[in-house]
């Protein structure tokens, strides 16, 4: 990486990969989530629509393992946080998980644009509320009272990622964007370096276990285990402000 002003906005695009080192499954790789179960049958509208049993209990058994006291944000998370701390400028975390790691490893500038796995909506008067317990059909709204309608604050296939426009306008004004763990060939998350690119105002570098789909849209590539590599570049971006 060249050094550039010691201020310029960082925008990181997170994915499955990052989280993998602290226990939670991928969904694309050999043996992830979408080799178990099928996309169609727990991740879309139609799905919820059809079978909300289902749908229910393949998010309460992901919730479950989320909760589990074995599940911590690891050293990739806790750089990512100190790069936040530290930095002069502004620090925008994208994620495309729906855990809660990176919050708990100290991050606050942070959007879920997947949603997150520890909130439910209420499809009845759209109240979101923190929630870390099973759900079921029979389960009530703790706002408006209803039952029927509670579902997961997640985004599911077909559904739109959340704060595009804001996501979009961070990604036209940064410095340097970071893709850290993902694979890149999920939209419109994939599509992010090509929008930085279109910009023409930042370094793109994608840290990840091994090339991505979309590597060779990226002006560096750092290849290893997340929680080696992630300090190793934060390292970096913060001796410029030494």
């Amino acid at each position: 990486m060249t050094e550039s002003s010691s201020a310029f906005p960082i925008v990181i695009l997170t994915g499955a990969g990052i989280s993998k080192e602290s226990g939670l499954s991928t969904f694309r790789d050999a043996d992830g989530i979408w080799a178990t179960v099928r996309i169609e049958d727990v991740a879309t509208p139609e799905a919820f629509a059809a079978d909300p049993d289902r749908v229910h209990a393949f998010y309460n058994a992901r919730r479950r393992g989320l909760t589990d006291s074995t599940i911590k944000p690891n050293a990739a998370h806790e750089a990512l946080a100190r790069l936040e701390r530290e930095w002069p400028g502004d620090v925008l975390v994208v994620t495309q998980n729906i855990d809660d790691l990176h919050e708990r490893a100290g991050n606050r500038n942070l959007i879920h644009m997947h949603g997150e796995l520890l909130k439910a909506r209420c499809t009845r008067c759209k109240n979101i509320a923190f929630w870390d317990m099973d759900m079921s059909v029979n389960t009530g709204c703790p706002s408006c009272g209803q039952k029927g309608g509670m579902r997961p604050h997640v985004v599911w296939f077909g559904e739109m990622p959340f704060m595009m426009e804001t996501i979009y306008e961070t990604l036209e004004k940064c410095g340097l964007f970071l893709s850290i763990g993902t694979s890149g060939n999920v939209y419109p998350a994939a599509g992010f370096v090509q929008a930085v690119r279109g910009a023409g105002t930042a370094q793109t570098v994608e840290i990840n276990l091994e090339p991505s789909e979309g590597a060779t849209l990226f002006d560096d590539g750092v290849y290893g285990p997340a929680t080696e590599m992630v300090p190793q570049v934060v390292d970096q971006i913060l001796r410029y402000t030494a």
